[in-house]
């Protein structure tokens, strides 16, 4: 065994947290194969045991960035609108309606995803069935965006190094820190980001990892109902990061003029009402509650980008999805 693994498991069986020195050193192993899987499992459960921070999952997501295949030539501010997952919620696929009416305004957007794990329809899922190819590659990303203002970036096809981890995870059976590493890895390093959580503890640490992986502008989102977005169903819990700097905020729909409502207001049955439903929010003729949701997300999302106040990034957003999109899915 190397002195760079041994040294970073004796630590973690101790209860110590990794240096960036130590993580970055060891992630650099695991992500190239220079780890047993016995080794790795201990890496991970010793990680999980002790409470991952900022520095440990930050090194992992640099390790795993410099094995992806990263998109070059964009100059530009982009944006990605993603969670976590995993909230249980059952929801129409709100992060990525908000990332199509951002392309449609004219903002760049990077979106990266999957296919569904925990939820009935995952990004991927909605977006092939409007129609986006799954298949962009890297050195095609940058002529797809500037042409459409959107991209999908299909997380599978830019990752390949954790094809070696997956059956480490699969023989583990239970959450790692992989779990919270899927919306820190876009290969277009987006510099701005709206993030959701679906467990409040986690957000600091999230908006801390994304400060350390060089985005600009972002917010990390828990929002009311236990959701990975903000939602209209009370007070929401978010973090601000901008130069560098990390700031509480409390987001209230009703200080916006939005309407009060139930999550079960924003429900999909299934698949089939999932992508049912995407279109009519894509037209503007949704729910009303699903409609405010869109257009919360999307207003913290104009005022990152427009650098602008909530407020006035809420008034833009509300104005923008009862008209619809311009383009027809």
């Amino acid at each position: 065994m190397s002195q760079i693994i041994t040294e970073a498991l004796t630590a973690l069986s101790s209860g110590q947290d990794l240096t960036t020195e130590q993580a970055d050193a060891v992630f650099e192993k695991l992500f190239s194969g220079d780890m047993t899987n016995a080794q790795a499992g201990a890496l991970l459960m010793g990680l999980r045991s002790k409470g991952e921070k900022a520095v440990e999952v930050a090194a992992g997501v640099r390790a795993a960035l410099r094995e992806a295949k990263l998109i070059k030539g964009i100059n530009s501010p982009c944006i990605d609108t993603c969670g976590t997952g995993g909230d249980g919620t059952n929801s129409f696929n709100c992060s990525t309606a908000v990332a199509l009416y951002l392309a449609d305004m004219g903002y760049l957007v990077t979106k990266h995803g999957n296919r569904a794990v925990s939820s009935s329809c995952g990004s991927a899922d909605v977006l092939e069935d409007l129609g986006v190819s799954l298949g962009t590659s890297a050195a095609e990303a940058r002529d797809v965006l500037v042409r459409d203002k959107f991209v999908f970036l299909f997380a599978p096809n830019y990752h390949p190094a954790f094809g070696k981890i997956a059956p480490i995870r699969r023989e583990l059976g239970i959450p790692t820190l992989f779990n919270l590493m899927g919306p820190l890895l876009n290969p277009a390093r987006p510099t701005h980001q709206i993030l959701g959580v679906g467990r409040p503890a986690i957000m600091r640490l999230m908006a801390e990892v994304l400060a350390l992986t060089n985005v600009e502008k972002a917010y990390v989102i828990h929002g009311a109902g236990n959701f990975d977005e903000l939602t209209p169903f009370g007070i929401n819990d978010a973090i601000l990061l901008e130069n560098g700097e990390l700031t509480e905020v409390k987001i209230n729909p009703a200080n916006y003029g939005f309407a009060a409502a139930k999550p079960e207001d924003v429900a999909v049955k299934d698949r089939a009402d999932a992508l049912a439903t995407i279109r009519k929010v894509l037209a503007g003729k949704a729910p009303q509650p699903m409609m405010d949701m869109v257009a919360l997300n999307l207003g913290a999302a104009i005022s990152l980008l427009d650098g602008v106040s909530l407020e006035e990034g809420m008034e833009k957003a509300k104005a923008k999805v009862a008209k619809g999109v311009d383009r027809e899915y």
